[in-house]
């Protein structure tokens, strides 16, 4: 054994010595069983069974339960609760609550008659109560991190009862029945709910029966989208859904009073065992009446609501038949007029109600949008009029500011170093009277990074630690429909086209180089639904600039030790025009703060450089690459309950030169030729929203370990042209504000193509490269624990992950067993929001 092995085995060893420890002194402070926490009499509900379930949803039985035994994962909160008992005296705590009172209450007397003073002091004595009786009511903090016992409680054993009963009879098993038992073994109760499920029952048969002719034909042409179906098994859930989808269909027909509870349905099981014959019933809203179909007479456009002027009329301007009404008219009525979907002559639609206020709140320019209808008086009593309506549309819009600043203050930890950075936003709405959007943009901070050129110990080969300065700004354009020669804007609408134009610029200065990156984009977005977003780039360029002179030359040195072991970071210090046209389809069914069961799907593709022979017979001076690339990022957040998730992630990337490009190293004057992929566009891995055990873009390539000085380099980023990686993750709520997770992450990178001459120099060099008999075993795993802390409008994270797996670490790779806080082997992450 080496002895390096040996020292850390025993450090291991030691851990867990001191682990057991910890262990044995919570258990000597709790001193006694949880049971001991109960009332004499009263029992513990231990654990809860549910025995015969086979078709039934047996997941959605176990929701139904009125009692849950104590939470025992990922944290035994019954433990924490007792724990915390042996630190609280109630009695203490009310003689405080008293004395504070009593204190307060003299100092609000002495005070008198200076009312402000008096305020302050009645306001902290509240405030001062409210956590007095939140410790009376609730214990104190470790308490209410706990959970106090679950005292067993026969009466919601026997709503549960009911309950489930209940739940099996709406779901087609007629037969069914539930009883429930229940043990007792020092004084902990196991419940065992027994169900015979019975035979489900089937529609056999589904009629209607609609005294309104018009009503029936709409509905009987919509059968095809029926949720009902013969032969599937009975559902109240999917009646309900039923239900609510005839109300919704007859609305958008325009029958603006109809309702679902005009919709009945009635199940007929007597005619065969098993069977249901399911019939629709659609009322009319009175004996001898049919449901009025409404239209639209008039709109009205209010643009400035919530605005008065004493004794001025709004000015009003008439377009399509729509009166645009506006003190002074900012925006213009034709961008307005394209995002109604009310339109007058036509039929009431809930959907064209609801799509007009999703188009007029994208614009960002108003606070709040509302569409609201007003009956017309009817012309006559004909029994024409009598089954047909109008409407008065008014839409009202309140303005939002026309200039928002936006000033951020925040701080990052990289590379084992404090980053303080600062950003300010102003955002300008309708500067141009276009219901546009302009921003502009500044930003400027430090950012940890590691100094490959140069290490702090010798026989490590740990890199020193340096802050790099960056600056940039940038101005962005949002236009409210699409720039093109044509003008389809009536059929676009309902997509939300925008066309966004953007230019940017970064300074970066380091010890070892300065560097200046300028690009501009030409976007255009529109979303196929609320959910699904694309975006299509067919402008993308920009300038990257690195002055030779501003490179250090033992850096220098290091980047051609690396191009020599086939790393391309050299690469990104020549001068480079990349031109490149994109595209980004984007799926996201969760909100901001990730409280829905949902999906999320990212696809991205992007080529670049094809026609790099006209970019270069212009600017002859800079390097033009051509390349493709390509990602996919899929997530689906599960919800368990209203506060625990669990999330799991596949991230796949990949990017390849096309052809061949000759260019000019830096600092040289001799052309070199290869299959070149601009520094930026290559894939990494590492990093607190991917590997997080790992440093950003500091994971792989493959099982390959780069060198300097003929030592392991952990400092110098790891371009890949192949990226494959996953993470799991178990989010659950710890305390108040604070949520907590458990997670372990796994991936790498490789280069697709071979470099024979490289390979013969450095044989290892091959495992770098994508292998499909080894990739599997090439994959780096990371395991760790994080904590969030959920202000609603900001979450911060702290994340804390050790490496599990190394495929680069020389030796055995199953780093674990080397556990401990240093920066080799555990990473600490700092970042706002989740990491996916």
């Amino acid at each position: 054994m080496k002895p390096s092995l040996f020292v850390n085995t025993l450090g291991a060893s030691q851990l867990w010595r001191r682990l057991l420890l910890v262990c044995w002194l919570l258990l000597a402070l709790v001193g006694c069983a949880p049971t001991k926490l109960l009332p004499p009499g009263q029992n513990l509900l231990n654990e809860i069974e549910l025995k015969g379930v086979d078709k039934a949803d047996a997941e959605r039985m176990q929701t139904l339960y009125q009692q849950q035994p104590n939470s025992r994962f990922p944290i035994p909160k019954l433990l924490i609760y007792q724990l915390g008992t042996n630190f609280y005296d109630s009695t203490k705590v009310r003689r405080k609550l008293n004395e504070d009172l009593e204190r307060y209450n003299q100092l609000i007397a002495e005070a008198r008659p200076d009312s402000v003073e008096v305020a302050k002091l009645t306001q902290k004595r509240e405030r001062r109560n409210r956590r007095f009786q939140q410790k009376l009511e609730k214990g104190n903090s470790i308490m209410r991190i706990g959970e106090p016992p679950v005292v067993y409680d026969t009466a919601l054993t026997r709503q549960t009862v009911t309950q489930l009963d209940i739940f099996l009879k709406s779901k087609g098993f007629f037969r069914s029945s539930v009883y429930a038992t229940d043990t007792v073994e020092d004084r902990r109760v196991t419940v065992t709910y027994h169900v015979h499920e019975g035979l489900p029952f089937h529609y056999t048969q589904l009629d209607y029966t609609i005294p309104d002719t018009a009503v029936e034909r709409r509905i009987l042409a919509s059968r095809p989208q029926s949720l009902l179906h013969v032969g599937d098994q009975y559902d109240e859930e999917v009646i309900g859904q039923e239900r609510t989808r005839l109300e919704t269909l007859l609305k958008n027909a325009g029958y603006y009073d109809f309702r679902e509870q005009y919709i009945t349905l009635e199940a007929d099981t007597s005619f065969a065992p098993t069977t249901v014959r399911l019939r629709t019933f659609v009322a009319d809203p009175a004996p001898g009446q049919s449901h009025r179909l409404y239209t639209i007479e008039r709109v009205s456009f209010i643009s400035d609501a919530g605005i008065v002027r004493f004794g001025v009329a709004r000015d009003t301007i008439v377009r399509d038949s729509v009166k645009f009404l506006a003190y002074e008219h900012k925006i213009r009525p034709r961008i307005l007029d394209n995002k109604l979907e009310v339109r007058p002559g036509d039929h009431y639609s809930l959907a064209n109600t609801l799509l007009t206020q999703r188009q007029l709140g994208t614009l960002d320019m108003f606070r709040f949008n509302t569409v609201n209808y007003r009956r017309l008086p009817r012309q006559s009593n004909t029994l024409a009029d009598s089954v047909r309506g109008q409407l008065a549309a008014i839409v009202n819009a309140s303005p939002a500011k026309k200039f928002q600043e936006t000033t951020e203050f925040g701080g990052t930890y990289v590379s084992g170093l404090v980053g303080p950075f600062a950003n300010v936003r102003l955002r300008v709405r309708n500067p141009f009277g276009g219901a546009e959007v302009l921003e502009f943009g500044i930003r400027s901070g430090f950012e940890g990074q590691y100094n490959i050129a140069s290490t702090d110990d010798e026989t490590s080969g740990n890199p020193d630690a340096v802050l790099t300065t960056q600056i940039g700004g940038n101005v962005n354009l949002v236009i409210p429909q699409f720039i093109i020669p044509f003008r389809p804007q009536r059929y676009l609408v309902q997509y939300n086209p925008r066309t966004r134009i953007n230019a940017s610029y970064t300074f970066v200065s380091r010890p070892q180089y300065t560097r200046t990156n300028a690009e501009a984009t030409y976007d255009y977005i529109w979303q196929r639904s609320e959910f699904h977003q694309y975006v299509f780039t067919p402008a993308d360029l920009s300038i990257v600039n690195t002055p030779f002179n501003s490179i250090d030359p033992a850096f220098l040195a290091n980047l051609q030790e690396l191009s020599n072991q086939g790393f391309p970071l050299i690469q990104s210090f020549t001068r480079q025009l990349v031109p490149s046209i994109n595209f980004t389809s984007l799926y996201n069914s969760n909100d901001f703060n990730e409280t829905r069961d949902a999906r999320y799907l990212r696809l991205y593709a992007e080529v670049g450089g094809l026609t790099r022979k006209i970019y270069q017979a212009v600017f002859p001076d800079l390097n033009v690459f051509n390349f493709a690339r390509f990602s996919a990022d899929y997530r689906r957040y599960i919800k368990l309950d209203s506060k625990s998730y669990f999330v799991y992630r596949f991230n796949v990337g990949a990017a390849r030169a096309l052809t061949p490009t000759t260019y000019y190293p830096p600092g040289s004057d001799e052309q070199q030729t290869g299959l070149i992929i601009p520094y930026d566009k290559f894939v990494f891995a590492g990093g607190s929203s991917s590997v997080r055990a790992w440093a950003p873009r500091r994971l792989g390539p493959g099982s390959f370990s780069t060198l300097i000085n003929g030592k392991q380099n952990l400092a110098q980023e790891q371009p890949g042209e192949l990226l494959l990686e996953g993470n799991v993750e178990y989010r659950f709520p710890l305390y108040s504000f604070i949520n907590g997770a458990v997670f372990t992450d796994f991936g790498n990178v490789w280069l697709l193509h071979a470099d024979e001459s490289r390979i013969e120099t450095n044989p290892d060099y091959k495992n770098a490269q994508f292998a499909f008999n080894r990739f599997y075993k090439e994959f780096a795993v990371g395991s760790g624990f994080g904590l969030r802390f959920d202000f609603t409008f900001l979450i911060l994270r702290l994340d804390i992950a050790t490496k599990v797996y190394d495929p680069t670490y020389p030796g055995n790779r199953w780093v674990i067993r080397n556990f401990g806080f240093g920066a080799r082997q555990t990473a600490f992450n700092l970042g706002i929001g989740y990491p996916f």
